[in-house]
């Protein structure tokens, strides 16, 4: 009885939990420049506290652009292992938590809820830097336990976006990686990368690095609404064409393939991309777990209300009745007729324009080595 009771709780919560987010989202306005206007609660929430707008002052209630925060973290580890089979790699280095880029579709926006922030608009201004990552990687690096593998840099958020201008963590990073011969692949859609291509052009030569670059959209407007905060399509591609001229190895990513609304471009970025030069290109579907589920079904209510429920149909059709199905091997990439033709669609895109499968380089472990140190045991000899 007492179980039944605690269940009938437990969905009561949930149904209030809900309720409060779809309320939340009915009086949310889109804010140029940033990808959603939702504080969207974090699952872990306790509480949720409703405002009567008869008690606060009009001018308080308009939405307004929020100015990006950071906060500076001394991290305890730098290094995360994972035994995901969908991914090419178990090590990861993330410098940063939350990204100014706002893609309001983000699979990484779920993390906030850790931090007992907004998935929604605080993941895209309440930013956190690890501002010792680069000493805590080297220290990781050169401990006796640890056995070289390559290292996946900036996963969960990009390693590239704005805030790095100036702290140049990432930059840090690679600058140990080198040092080390620690093999590194990263996934970026920003121009910033640019910026290290000295660094990267060494790494390459040495068989240390691999770039993947995420191409979402050639289409402008959609970028601006989709991931406000980030190059245009036709950019990336430049940066594709950079890199791949310094000798530096470069995978596509079409990610994500979102139904009836960039789904149609898929063979024009295959195409696009294999005339600048990319040696691979991979999709992913799009991905809505957890707190991402709705965020975006108002991102689609508030900029595609005509088509926003054939979009959900679709999304349902290839996860098994759902919005989001998080087995491995079918969340990358859904299942059913619709993922089917997806995949044909893509495998033949890319067969056309001669483009690999391959999802990673093959980076070289064997250059591992500790450097030494002044004050290091005969290092005198």
């Amino acid at each position: 009885m007492i179980g039944v009771e605690k269940t009938a709780n437990m969905l009561y919560l949930y149904t209030v939990y809900w309720n409060a987010i779809m309320s939340d989202f009915s009086a949310n306005k889109p804010i140029k420049g940033r990808g959603t206007a939702s504080k969207l609660a974090g699952r872990f929430a306790i509480s949720l506290v409703e405002v009567d707008e008869n008690d606060v002052p009009v001018e308080a209630l308009e939405t307004s652009s929020p100015k990006t925060q950071v906060r500076y973290e001394t991290a305890k580890t730098i290094i995360t292992r994972n035994n995901s089979p969908d991914i090419p790699f178990t090590l990861s280095v993330n410098p940063y938590r939350g990204c100014e880029h706002g893609c309001v579709y983000c699979f990484a926006r779920p993390s906030h809820a850790y931090l007992d922030l907004s998935p929604g608009l605080d993941f895209e201004t309440k930013l956190t830097a690890k501002v010792n990552a680069a000493a805590l990687l080297e220290k990781e690096l050169a401990h006796p336990s640890y056995r070289c593998e390559p290292i996946a840099l900036g996963i969960n958020t990009d390693a590239y976006q704005p805030i790095e201008k100036q702290l140049e963590i990432t930059r840090q990073l690679l600058s140990v990686c080198l040092a080390y011969g620690q093999p590194v692949s990263l996934i970026t859609k920003s121009t910033l990368i640019l910026r290290d291509l000295d660094i990267l052009t060494e790494m390459a030569q040495k068989r240390l690095v691999h770039v993947a670059i995420s191409v979402t959209t050639l289409d402008n407007h959609l970028k601006r609404i989709l991931e406000p905060r980030t190059a245009s399509g036709k950019t990336r591609l430049q940066v594709i064409k950079a890199l791949r001229e310094a000798g530096i190895p470069v995978t596509v990513l079409v990610a994500p393939v979102i139904p009836f609304i960039n789904d149609h471009e898929m063979e024009q970025i295959v195409e696009a991309s294999a005339d600048i030069g990319a040696q691979s290109i991979h999709y992913i579907m799009l991905r809505l777990p957890h707190e991402v589920a709705p965020l975006f079904e108002e991102w689609l209510i508030q900029h595609y209300p005509d088509r926003a429920s054939h979009v959900l149909q679709r999304i349902m059709d290839m996860r098994g009745g759902k919005l989001y199905d998080s087995r491995f091997g079918k969340r990358m990439t859904g299942e059913g007729l619709f993922a089917d033709i997806i995949n044909q669609r893509f495998h033949l895109a890319r067969r056309k324009h001669g483009l690999s499968d391959e999802r990673l380089s093959r980076l070289d472990c064997y250059q591992f080595t500790v450097p030494a140190k002044a004050g290091d045991q005969f290092s005198l000899f």
